[in-house]
């Protein structure tokens, strides 16, 4: 029997804004060293089984991106039309490995943890597999090491001994003096959101806790089209399916858990303070990263996103201060979990910053915006090797492209070029027109853009080898 590891790739990215974004969430940024979360987490689990992804559209060409830095072929990954939070994402994953293996033992794993013993991971997953054979639905507990408010907990029937044992009941996100009366009790763990069963036997569970969810999640799985190297869930089946995380569906509702307790590093990275703890720090609890200088500063985090953007702190104390180039965090660190509140503001107000990474990821690259005016936009475009933009053209826009750094073979109409760094080329209104870098290093390539509107959806598309429709950005 073997482990089949599910790497669950959603999220909205509010709590670690404005770093994390809607558009682009934690998972994919790489917080702290040189790997993203989503990375590590995959080269975690690359030991086991081929994995299983489960993502949104829109990431689905970060997701392959970042796979194939590393090397690694996913057996599978399966696109969610929306999100519909994580146990219809854990069902489809269990009808779609049980329908070619019913003995399959499924390693359900968040994208976006951060767990740096991976041979302690490893043994935990071991045991628990031992534990999933018999029909149980195992959940990971980690062992708390001080009162935290921000995750839920679980509660053994007795004091954990290091050993699997059976669960009592799921208690939610406690207020601080409760939290400090379950961590003195032995009797209670974090819970991870990280779990392990056989297929069959959660598909069992469903059926009996949350039946609603069977037919539209089978109905999607059992129509999904294949769409390059993914597989795409059916949207109006899907559309059916109710928005419901595996604790509530299944979890809290079944008599067949048991706890894999886990005692090395874990952390959810679930807000600035819990990245403060995680971070490098000197003699006086400051950290600080990229562009950024703190001067007699206690127990704070300095963060600066931009090579342009100098951030220095003086004086400072518990705080967390994030800079990138569209947007400033200043917080106490007390009050991370309060940063979705930013966000929503900024929602109401109708700003992109709310949501929108400033950095746009496409399939080819991506590009970002360096000035807008009422009539025109500058933007710095990043193409991969070997990739290419689909054929287009707009309806209220002409560009002028400027080459700054490698190759460009560029179509307009139907004169197709090799444009060098300086060189620069003009794509009038409603020309046909492509771009591609044919060489062996990214190429860079400023597009200024005049015209009456200049949204990413003025576009008709001709030829695309990423297979996306008419009005798809990029």
């Amino acid at each position: 029997m073997t482990i089949t590891p599910v790497l669950l790739c959603g999220g909205s990215g509010t709590r670690l804004w404005p770093l994390s974004r809607k558009s682009y969430p934690k998972q994919f940024v790489p917080l702290l060293g040189e790997q993203t979360l989503f990375q590590a987490s995959a080269e975690r689990l690359r030991s086991f089984e081929k994995l299983l992804v489960i993502t949104g559209s829109d990431f689905r060409f970060i997701v392959t991106e970042q796979l194939a830095a590393l090397g690694i072929d996913p057996g599978a990954i399966l696109i969610e039309p929306e999100g519909r939070n994580t146990a219809p994402a854990v069902l489809a994953a269990a009808l779609y490995l049980d329908a070619t293996d019913p003995e399959a033992v499924m390693l359900v794993c968040p994208s976006d943890h951060l767990i740096p013993d991976s041979a302690d991971f490893h043994a935990a997953a071991m045991t628990a597999l031992d534990v999933a054979r018999t029909g149980q639905l195992v959940t990971f507990g980690i062992k708390p090491t001080y009162p935290e408010t921000g995750y839920g907990y679980l509660e053994l029937e007795k004091a954990s001994d290091g050993h699997p044992a059976p669960l009592s009941r799921f208690v939610e996100k406690p207020d601080a003096e409760t939290a400090a009366t379950l961590v003195a009790s032995g009797r209670h763990m974090w819970n991870a959101g990280i779990f392990m069963f056989k297929a069959s036997a959660i598909i069992d569970a469903f059926k009996a806790h949350a039946p609603n969810l069977i037919a539209p999640v089978t109905e999607a799985v059992d129509s999904a089209e294949a769409d390059l190297g993914f597989l795409r869930l059916a949207p109006a089946a899907w559309s059916k399916v109710e928005d419901i995380s595996i604790d509530y569906a299944v979890m809290e509702r079944a008599d067949n858990l048991s706890v894999v307790p886990y005692t090395s590093a874990w952390s959810d990275l679930g807000g600035w303070d819990a990245v403060l703890r995680e971070s490098p720090q000197d003699d006086r609890g400051v950290a600080t990263h990229g562009h950024a200088t703190a001067i007699d500063c206690d127990a704070t985090l300095l963060r600066s996103e931009s090579d342009e953007m100098a951030l220095v702190g003086i004086g400072l104390k518990n705080i967390v201060a994030i800079a990138m180039n569209d947007a400033v965090l200043v917080a106490d660190t007390s009050r991370g979990q309060d940063v979705k509140l930013a966000v929503k503001s900024l929602k109401a107000q109708g700003a992109l910053q709310a949501e929108q990474f400033p950095k746009d990821h496409r399939p080819w690259g991506w590009f970002e915006s360096l000035v807008i005016g009422n009539r025109f936009q500058v933007k710095r475009i990043v193409v991969h090797p070997g990739a290419a933009l689909s054929l287009q053209s707009h309806h209220h826009r002409a560009e002028h492209w400027i080459v700054v750094e490698g190759t460009a073979k560029v179509t307009v109409d139907e004169e197709v070029k090799l444009i060098s760094e300086n060189q620069s080329v003009y794509i009038p209104l409603g020309a046909v027109h492509r771009m591609e870098n044919p060489g062996k290093v990214p190429m860079v390539i400023i597009e200024v853009q005049t015209g009456s509107y200049l949204g990413e959806d003025d576009i008709i598309r001709y030829e695309d080898v990423y297979s996306r429709g008419q009005g798809a950005k990029g």
